[in-house]
C-alpha cells in the first residue's frame, strides 16, 4: 500500500513521505493537513511556548529546538479553516499525534559519559536508566508511554533524542 503524499512532496520527489515535517498537534495525516491549512500562522502566534513556526510553503512546523509541546490546544482552538481539528481527531480517541521520542546511537551514555539531561526533563517519566557496572548508566526509553512532547530533545547536548512519527515517518 502506497502512502499517500502531499503535493509539495510530489513535487519535492519526496515519494516516501519521510521529509514531511512535524506538524502541529492534531494535525491528521499530511496530506489532509496540507489540504485544509491556509498558511495563515495563526496556530504559530497562538503557541504560548513559541514552538511552531512557518516552514515550507508557509505552513505551521513544529520546532523541539525552541522547547515542548504541553497539548494545551490553543493552535486548534484557534484555527480556523479546521486543519487543526482536535475535537475531530479525539473523537476517534486518537492522541495528539503519533510522534514518540527514540534515543540515537550519540548518546553520550553509550559513550561512558554520565548524562541524565534528557531524563531530567521528561515529565511522562519515560526515560529511565539502568545502572551499568564499571559504566554510566544506560539510558532507556519506553516509547509506549511517551506523548511526543519534545521536552526531552532540547535538553540533550548532543542532540541524540530522535523524534518521529507514524503519519509519514516524520523524523526531526
Amino acid at each position: 500500500m502506497a502512502a499517500a503524499i502531499s503535493r509539495a512532496q510530489f513535487l519535492r520527489g519526496d515519494f516516501s513521505g519521510k521529509a514531511s515535517p512535524i506538524r502541529p498537534p492534531w494535525s491528521g495525516p499530511e496530506a489532509e493537513f496540507v489540504d485544509h491549512c491556509t498558511g495563515c500562522g495563526d496556530c504559530i502566534r497562538a503557541c504560548p511556548q513559541h514552538i511552531l513556526e512557518k516552514g515550507r510553503g508557509g505552513l505551521p512546523q513544529v520546532d523541539f529546538s525552541r522547547g515542548e509541546c504541553l497539548f494545551c490546544g490553543d493552535c486548534t482552538r484557534i484555527c480556523t479553516p479546521g486543519a487543526l481539528a482536535m475535537a475531530r481527531l479525539q473523537d476517534t480517541g486518537a492522541e495528539p499525534w503519533p510522534i514518540k521520542a527514540s534515543i540515537g546511537k550519540g548518546c553520550l551514555t553509550t559513550r561512558g559519559v554520565e548524562c541524565r539531561s534528557c531524563g531530567d526533563h521528561c515529565e511522562a517519566d519515560t526515560i529511565r536508566f539502568r545502572l551499568v557496572v564499571g559504566g554510566a548508566a544506560a539510558a532507556l526509553l519506553d516509547q509506549t508511554a511517551c506523548n511526543g512532547c519534545g521536552a526531552c530533545y532540547a535538553a540533550c547536548p548532543v542532540r541524540a533524542i530522535e523524534l518521529g512519527g507514524c503519519y509519514s515517518n516524520q523524523e526531526v
